[in-house]
């Protein structure tokens, strides 16, 4: 009596064994199996675009020098101020206009006043409307005819640096989007305004400069500010967009997975696709925005042998 006890509780033994191993067997089976999701398709806008890098500069780089050695006697603009072609920016005093003047301090205001209006200053005028750029001399500063007094610029620019690869692909006045590394939240709109026809070797790569032209120069533009550009290759605003990972190709065609009613297979549907993005593709026939998409993907566990265990420890056998 008491064998067939121990002989029945050996069996319920093994059974619960051979019972947890087949269990574990089917998990592991089931983390390593596909995923399936449904996507539904929807319209949006995209857009394929050329990425680089790029500069914020001044279009025109004016610097406004002396005609002759001197002194500054007055600076009339600051940093910053508008101006327009023909207004006064400073006044200078010769070298000769300059000592004489400071010879006269010594003889009497009346003597001062003499000389400042025999030996008239000279003016420094703007030649092009512009902004002041840089501002910096100071009254009494001396100067000669290779010293930058003021400095203009007509407009800021983006300068960019655009890939030998990708350089064929930009065409004047085509659209653009810039962000400033600084304000990164702000999209800017351009439009190419030149392209160079001269390269430059930057880091062992070969670059073509693209000035760009934004549509509104916000306050924070400033000169030398580091840029992302991306050039608008194509776009649509009205597309019926699924994700790249749902479509699959067969033969050189291209296919996606659409949903049937309860019980049946997903059907094998022929799409033909538009223009795509990193993220989206454009759908131009084969599914409508009613239809289900199933996604399958591969679902990848870490293996559960030695859980916790550093492989980089001895081990012992």
């Amino acid at each position: 009596m008491r064998k067939n006890k121990w002989k029945l509780i050996a069996v319920v033994i093994v059974i619960l064994v051979v019972a947890l191993f087949v269990a574990s067997q089917f998990r592991k089976k089931e983390s390593n199996g596909d995923t399936v999701k449904e996507i539904k398709p929807f319209v949006g806008s995209i857009n394929t675009v050329i990425s680089c890098t790029g500069t914020v500069l001044p279009k025109n780089r004016l610097e406004i020098k002396p005609p002759v050695n001197g002194r500054i006697e007055s600076v009339l603009v600051q940093e910053g101020d508008k101006v327009k072609a023909g207004q006064i920016l400073a006044w200078m005093s010769s070298t000769e206009r300059a000592a004489l003047i400071d010879a006269a301090r010594g003889k009497g205001e009346d003597t001062v006043k003499y000389w400042q209006e025999t030996y008239k200053p000279i003016p420094l005028p703007a030649p092009i409307d512009g902004e002041v750029i840089v501002a910096t001399t100071q009254p009494g500063q001396t100067i000669t005819t290779s010293d930058a007094v003021v400095v203009l610029s007509d407009h800021l620019i983006v300068r960019a640096q655009v890939d030998e690869t990708d350089i064929g692909k930009i065409k004047p006045d085509m659209k653009a989007n810039i962000t400033l590394d600084a304000y990164p939240d702000t999209k800017i709109e351009a439009a190419v305004e030149h392209i160079y026809y001269e390269s430059e070797t930057v880091n062992n790569v070969t670059i073509y400069k693209v000035d760009l032209k934004p549509k509104e120069v916000p306050e924070f533009f400033r000169s030398g500010m580091n840029a992302s550009v991306d050039f608008i290759e194509q776009g649509k605003p009205n597309a019926l967009l699924i994700p790249q990972e749902s479509t699959f190709k067969e033969n050189n065609q291209d296919y996606v997975l659409v949903k049937q009613d309860s019980g049946k297979e997903p059907l094998k549907t022929k799409v033909e696709l538009g223009i795509s993005n990193d993220k989206n593709v454009e759908v131009l026939s084969g599914i409508t925005e009613n239809d289900r998409i199933i996604l399958k993907t591969k679902k990848y566990s870490l293996p559960t042998n030695n859980v916790g265990s550093n492989p980089f420890m001895p081990r012992r056998h």
